[in-house]
């Protein structure tokens, strides 16, 4: 298990996709990316998505998302995001009132048991109380991270 900070942003992708009898049929998949821009998420998604996709490719929407990290499971039956909201509990030092600041998660996982398996282990690495308010499945098909490309230099003899 694993977990990324960063800006993320919601890209919904509009293509043509086979179906299962082969006939084409305009879909819209949602992605996540990580970028500093709406112009460098709609690079990057183009850049990701043209790779599987052939033909027409257009980005219907592209927005920054609730979540600032994303939390990786390990396991390959991790096939699934659940969008988690966690509030965290703390207590006013003036008021001496519990006060609850409520900040949302990305989860990977196989299944909505599995996601909150995923937050508890994250989470019981902090110090900090918390509740798990809501854990609902995303339309998300997959999480494409930054990677820094490698500069391959060839010497000559």
């Amino acid at each position: 298990m694993r977990s990324r900070t960063s800006i993320w942003f919601e890209c919904k992708v509009r293509y043509e996709k086979s179906g299962e009898d082969g006939t084409p049929r305009k879909v819209t998949e949602t992605y996540v990316v990580d970028a500093l821009s709406f112009s460098e998420a709609e690079s990057r998604i183009m850049e990701e998505m043209s790779r599987w996709v052939s033909g027409k490719l257009e980005i219907a929407d592209l927005k920054i998302a609730q979540y600032k990290e994303i939390f990786f499971a390990d396991s390959d039956l991790a096939d699934k995001w659940y969008k988690a909201k966690l509030a965290f509990v703390t207590i006013d030092e003036k008021t001496d009132k519990e006060k609850k600041t409520t900040v949302y998660y990305l989860v990977n996982a196989g299944n909505i048991n599995s996601a909150l398996k995923n937050v508890d282990e994250i989470m019981s690495g902090t110090m900090v109380d918390y509740q798990t308010c809501n854990l609902s499945e995303t339309q998300i098909i997959d999480v494409f991270e930054y990677k820094k490309k490698t500069e391959t230099t060839s010497e000559s003899k």
